[in-house]
């Protein structure tokens, strides 16, 4: 019995296995334990292992890779259509093993315990963020009984308590003062907590020659090349930069049909935590670019105003009906084969400040 590739359901205790032939003929099919499942392998010896990309493939996919097996990591949305009637462990083994046999299929890069351990930092310090955000905001609650208002910065909080906490009139008891005190010192150990997360990211960032280079790049600090290299890894995996935009999620959302290209917003696609850290980043590199003259600078401060006027001008009334000769004016605008001397003056400076501005993911796929 040859077995050209076998397709794994994982799981916690109990993995599915499922063998194909070069034909995709099924030649095995069985359950085995956690214990059993490298033993399992072994003996089948697989040319190609298959399996979804979820919490633990990247173990297993190192440990089979050290067996000197090639293993394709799909991810799960891919496979969802190839799952024949009902869903069980059998069909999702079979399936795994019907979409990695696709030629056209997108497979995931296997990750490193290096960049496990890079992008195991990013989601702790979002959790202690939270936590942090969520004790002020039950401070500012508690306040706001007292007809006690305060900004919500972290920043505001900690200048107006000390100032707060010496008021002895009012309502605001000594007993609401002692409570205030018990959520201000868990907001200053969640502090040293989060500065502790940071200095993690930034000895990974140190350590890194990819994280390096890519805070060459205005708007980039330390927490956003460690994202970007823990989760990519290596962008030679994708063709050029646009490739990495779209698997990021940042390019327009295409519904197109009949030979009529229909562009909406951004896909959102991909990691949301990657796409807010190059938003945000890129929305400082705007802030900052007024009062600087270098060109870049200008080339910002231009694709900003136009990007504003093309909003303002093209934002429609929701309880107003469009025009028809709007409608054709806002298709001209979001056709990519119309003519430039039908798009209007400020969308052309629009596309020429993307055309000599890229988004900072495409530059940081190039370096």
């Amino acid at each position: 019995m040859e077995i050209e590739i076998l397709g794994i359901d994982l799981a916690k205790r109990v993995f599915q296995l499922h063998g194909a032939d070069r034909h995709g003929h099924a030649q095995h099919r069985s359950k085995v334990t956690r214990a059993a499942l490298l033993q399992a392998v072994h003996e089948l010896r697989p040319r190609v292992i298959a399996m979804e990309a979820c919490s633990s493939a990247h173990h297993w996919a190192r440990r089979f890779q050290g067996l000197g097996i090639e293993v394709r990591l799909i991810s799960p949305q891919y496979v969802t259509p190839f799952v024949k009637t009902n869903k069980n462990d059998h069909t999702d083994a079979e399936a795994i093993v019907e979409a990695a046999c696709r030629p056209a299929m997108r497979f995931v890069t296997v990750k490193s315990v290096d960049q496990q351990d890079m992008m195991a930092a990013h989601p702790v310090r979002q959790l202690l963020v939270h936590q942090r955000t969520a004790l002020i905001n039950q401070v500012r609650g508690l306040l706001g009984e007292r007809s006690i208002a305060i900004a919500q910065s972290t920043e505001a909080l900690k200048r107006a308590m000390p100032e707060i906490l010496k008021q002895c009139e009012g309502e605001l008891t000594s007993f609401c003062q002692t409570l205030l005190m018990e959520l201000l010192q868990q907001v200053h150990a969640l502090e040293e907590r989060i500065a502790h997360a940071e200095a993690w990211i930034k000895s990974f960032m140190k350590s890194s020659a990819l994280c390096k280079k890519i805070t060459a790049i205005d708007g980039v600090g330390p927490i956003t090349p460690t994202a970007i290299v823990a989760a990519v890894g290596d962008a030679k995996e994708f063709k050029n930069g646009r490739h990495l935009a779209a698997w990021l999620g940042l390019v327009s959302r295409q519904y197109s049909s009949g030979g009529k290209s229909r562009l909406k917003g951004i896909s959102k696609r991909g990691d949301a935590y990657l796409r807010t850290l190059l938003i945000h980043g890129a929305r400082s590199v705007l802030r900052y670019a007024v009062g600087k003259v270098d060109a870049r600078s200008a080339g910002c401060r231009s694709w900003s105003r136009a990007a504003t006027t093309t909003a303002r001008r093209w934002r429609w009334p929701t309880r107003m009906r469009a025009s028809s000769r709007s409608c054709s004016a806002a298709k001209t605008c979001i056709d990519p084969r119309a003519p430039r001397s039908e798009i209007p003056w400020h969308l052309q400076q629009y596309l020429e400040g993307e055309r000599r501005y890229p988004a900072l993911v495409c530059e940081a796929s190039r370096t």
